[in-house]
């Protein structure tokens, strides 16, 4: 009884530490764009396409996805909202399969693999990006992955232990980049394997 005790202290103890450093990467200062073969922005609100837009125009990438679109959005709907220029025209694909960060992860390792890409410029909320990286890099661990964080204008992340909103939203999003890395590292693996042995 005592030895499980111990065992969930520390359990405890890790998941409290895991939530800090979640909260220093989330947080910290966002790195400069690095040039990729292209550009995936995973859809969820318009700061995140303008971001990718940008970075399409002046040449950070050569094509973009824009994955996790509504099936009824269309590119010229996009468009308008990113405010993109002649290149979103030309280099822009739009995803309508993913429904969540996995979904996203599958349909980005897809177009990287059809294109044949080898680096990619990975585009989503602050948040959001650890998990998403988990994701797609269990997804296609042969391409390299730069992330490229855009930090929400309407959440208050400088006093984030004294806004319950954003409290939640960041406890939220730990708890299922924890599960993320559950599923990419430990029960996937073990999937695969079994599926090899049938």
């Amino acid at each position: 009884m005592r030895f499980f005790s111990s065992l969930l202290i520390l359990g405890a103890i890790a998941y409290v530490a895991g939530f800090f450093v979640f909260l220093s990467d989330v947080t910290g200062k966002p790195p400069a764009p690095t040039r990729a073969d292209a550009i995936v922005v995973l859809t969820g609100g318009e700061m995140r396409l303008d971001a990718a837009t940008t970075l399409l125009e002046e040449g950070f990438g050569k094509r973009l996805l824009i994955s996790g679109v509504d099936p009824a959005t269309t590119k010229a709907d996009l468009k308008q909202v990113s405010h993109g220029g002649a290149h979103f025209d030309c280099c822009t694909d739009l995803g309508f399969i993913a429904a969540d960060t996995h979904g996203n992860a599958q349909e980005t390792a897809q177009w990287a693999k059809t294109h044949g890409y080898r680096s990619l410029i990975l585009v989503t909320s602050n948040y959001h990006m650890p998990r998403s990286l988990a994701e797609l890099s269990a997804a296609m661990p042969q391409v390299r992955l730069e992330p490229y964080p855009v930090v929400p204008e309407d959440v208050d992340f400088t006093h984030w232990w004294r806004n319950p909103r954003t409290l939640r939203l960041l406890h939220s999003e730990y708890a299922k980049y924890v599960a993320s890395l559950v599923m990419t590292r430990f029960i996937d693996p073990l999937e695969d394997n079994r599926e090899a042995l049938v």
